[in-house]
């Protein structure tokens, strides 16, 4: 696969997990300001959620890529005969 394929991965693979680690830790006020929606959350951390997702993304990507470069899994094996 080239370089920009592994991007592509990444890139859609950064956005599943961005959307699986976004509700960690995020806990509705004790006192909702006006004009706030009541399930906004106190604290996002925002930053913390996009370096962990960064961090996770670059890890599932790896695997991916060793068992592809080792040839544990080849979509070869799967095609027809």
């Amino acid at each position: 696969m080239s370089l920009v394929t592994w991007i592509a991965i990444y890139f859609v693979l950064w956005w599943v997990v961005l959307f699986a680690v976004l509700p960690w830790g995020a806990h509705p006020p004790e006192e909702v300001e006006q004009g706030m929606a009541d399930s906004a959350p106190a604290a996002p951390r925002l930053g913390l959620k996009f370096a962990v997702t960064t961090v996770v993304s670059a890890a599932i990507l790896g695997v991916a890529y060793l068992v592809f470069a080792t040839g544990i899994i080849s979509f070869r094996d799967f095609m027809r005969p």
